[in-house]
Order: C-alpha cells, then structure tokens, then sequence
C-alpha cells in the first residue's frame, strides 16, 4: 500500500497538516506515516539514554491519541508512526525514501515543548531533500482541506512544465480547476512567447486529462509574490510549484522562488523536483 509521509512535533500546525494529508489519503486510499524526529542538539536527549525513556513515553502517548482520534476517518488504511534522532529535515527525507512515500506534507511553522522544528530554512531543507513531492502548510493560516483550487504558475524555464503530471494527479483526486498563471519576468518578446509556448502545452495536457483549466497572464517583478496574490484573489487551495525556479534581481534579495512561495505563502505549496526534460509534456 502507498503511503504518505506526515512530519509530527504534535503543534497545532503539524496536526492541521496531518489533517489536509488524511483528506488526500481518502481520497486516494492511501496510508499515512506518521515520523517524530528526536534532534539532541535541541532536546539535549538522546534517545539511547537513560533520560529519553520519559520523553519517549510522551511521545508514544501523543501518537496513540492521534491514532485512536484519526483513524476512523480511514477504515480501509493504516495510520502508523516511526520515531527517529538526527536533523529533522535528513529524517523526514530519509523517512520518505525508506518507506517510498509518494508524498510528505509537513506543517512550516510548528512549535511544540520538544523543538520548533519547521520554522525559517528547515521547511525548504524537507523540501530540498525530498525524494517525493512535499505539501507545506503555514501555521495559523485555516483554508479548506479539498483541494479544488489549483494554482499552476508557468515561467520561462522548460523544467516550468514537469509538475503538471503530479499536479494532475490531485487535480483528478479532487476533481479540481487548475488555473495556470502564465507569469512575464521580462519585456522580452521571446522570452514572453517561451512562456506562452509553455502555458499552451500544459493547457493542452490538462485538456486532454479531461481536467478543467482556465490561463491567465501577467508581468510581474516578483513571481512569488505575484502567485501569492493570484492565489488568494481566486481562494485557492493549492499552490504548484517547482523547487528551481527563475530569478530576478527583486528575487536575488529575498531567496529563491520556491522559498518565498514555501516561507510565506498563506495557502499550502505542493513543492516538486525537477527532472528529466520532456518527460511529461513533451518538446
């Protein structure tokens, strides 16, 4: 059975994210992975040592009550948990490869007495280190769990056009709209007619997937602001992403793309890697 990956410190956030991740098991009748990850630089504990027994107890607790809470909401999947030491974002990954989850959803600002563990880089390092796709939720930010809404910004890299089969795959899930957001970083005429090359195609694919899109443009200065904004102006549920994007020299400030869409993002990011070219849409 395929699982997905959800990274616990038992916070508000990382419960919400627990949640949005049981909706896509339901609907893809999918198990889910529940992973705690014991760093000692944090908690000063090993789990090998005679103080981790107590901690370790708490943390058993927490997993069982959100099993016993959780799991009639899946009566043909399986919750499980692992418990494991080190940095949290290398567990995470790692937990995801040995498992080989098709998708980890984490929380991004989580808090707990154990650790803050999603605050600032660390979301963006799960993501970086990711052998799947990864759904990142901002804490205190409440949006609905069905996915309906899908964000797809298109840019003028050809790596733009990867995420369109997985995002494709929640789409289906959900029966979604996928707005795709054709976005002009530059006044350049080829460089806007790559985009609108790429925006085509995928408007193409996610026609011939019998999925409903509509496109859109616009010039922008910053594509991760830009995307925020069209995501909230629209009520998205989700935001597509790839994690190499184009820069601009607004952006060379203020980090990657992906990271500002991850960092700040009201709405939950599906962050994937890019691969292979042409692989998915073709040239």
């Amino acid at each position: 059975m395929k699982n997905i990956v959800v990274a616990l410190d038992f916070s508000d956030c990382s419960v919400n994210a627990l949640e949005h991740a049981i909706t896509i098991a339901q609907k893809g009748n999918y198990d889910i992975n529940l992973v705690w990850v014991n760093n000692p630089t944090f908690t000063k504990i090993t789990l090998s040592s005679d103080k981790a027994e107590e901690m370790l107890s708490e943390v058993k607790s927490q997993f069982d009550k959100l099993i016993i809470k959780y799991g009639k909401l899946l009566p043909n999947n399986s919750i499980f948990y692992n418990i494991r030491e080190g940095k949290v974002y290398h567990q995470v990954a790692l937990e995801a490869k040995e498992k080989s989850a098709v998708l980890i959803v984490a929380g991004t600002h989580g808090t707990s007495g154990f650790e803050e563990f999603w605050i600032g880089s660390n979301a963006y390092r799960i993501v970086s280190l990711a052998p799947c796709p990864v759904i990142t939720i901002r804490g205190g930010v409440s949006v609905s769990r069905e996915l309906t809404k899908i964000v797809f910004p298109v840019d003028s890299t050809p790596e733009t056009r990867q995420k369109a089969l997985f995002t494709s795959d929640v789409a289906h899930l959900f029966n979604a709209k996928v707005h795709i957001l054709a976005l002009y970083t530059s006044g350049i005429s080829s460089l806007q007619e790559s985009v609108n090359v790429f925006a085509n195609q995928i408007k193409k694919f996610f026609d011939d997937e019998k999925i409903e899109s509509q496109l859109e443009s616009m010039r922008t200065g910053n594509i991760a602001k830009s995307t925020i904004e069209y995501a909230m102006s629209i009520e998205a549920n989700l935001i597509s992403i790839m994690t190499e994007q184009e820069t601009s020299t607004a952006n060379l400030w203020l980090g990657t793309y992906a990271q500002q869409i991850i960092n700040h993002s009201p709405i939950p990011v599906l962050s994937i890697h890019p691969k292979d070219l042409n692989i998915i849409l073709g040239p």
